[in-house]
């Protein structure tokens, strides 16, 4: 069964497989049940492109859950590998990036939560650096488009790399809090 440290990791990991016939999203209908003391969070829907039933199966960890936009504590997930979580935070880094370019800063509060989730992302990958060493080894790496992504730019994945990107999110996401405070 797979295991979920949190709600948020569970739905990235249901939009990171898409279903057979290529679609990525479908209706999620939610329900939690325990299973001999371990608590199980069941998705199931209909995909709406083929019409076929997909389901989803989690472990839940014991303890309340980290809060959103984070996808779980300091451990690695180990459902999503660090090259999954680095392209979504590029995707959505990407989107919020330009749009934070292109708007007045007024509106740049909009594009926080956005932006809140590409850095949640990131900080993912590097919790798959071993202590002392200076890059995510390569077995890390489990899934097809991890295994893209590390082949195309391992540099991406070297210690002073990880903690240059995250710097650069973290001041840009402290940018939109200086520049637009939250509404009171």
């Amino acid at each position: 069964m797979l295991i979920a440290r949190s709600a948020q990791e569970a739905h990235l990991y249901m939009d990171l497989h898409v279903c057979v016939c290529g679609a990525t999203q479908f209706e999620r209908e939610h329900r939690l049940e325990d299973r001999e003391g371990i608590l199980v969070s069941v998705y199931e829907g209909t995909c709406p492109q083929c019409g076929r039933t997909r389901s989803y199966e989690f472990a839940l960890p014991d303890g309340l859950p980290v809060a959103p936009p984070a996808f779980g504590g300091p451990e690695p997930s180990q459902i999503i590998d660090p090259g999954e979580f680095l392209w979504v935070s590029d995707q959505v880094a990407t989107d919020s990036g330009l749009r934070l370019l292109n708007t007045p800063r007024d509106t740049h509060r909009d594009l926080r939560p956005a932006t809140a989730y590409a850095l949640a992302a990131l900080e993912e990958v590097a919790k798959f650096l071993p202590e002392g060493a200076d890059r995510i080894p390569e077995d890390r790496f489990t899934s097809e488009r991890g295994r893209e992504i590390y082949a195309k730019t391992p540099t991406r994945f070297k210690r002073k790399d990880i903690q240059f990107a995250l710097d650069l999110s973290r001041r840009i996401l402290a940018g939109i809090d200086s520049h637009t405070p939250p509404q009171g």
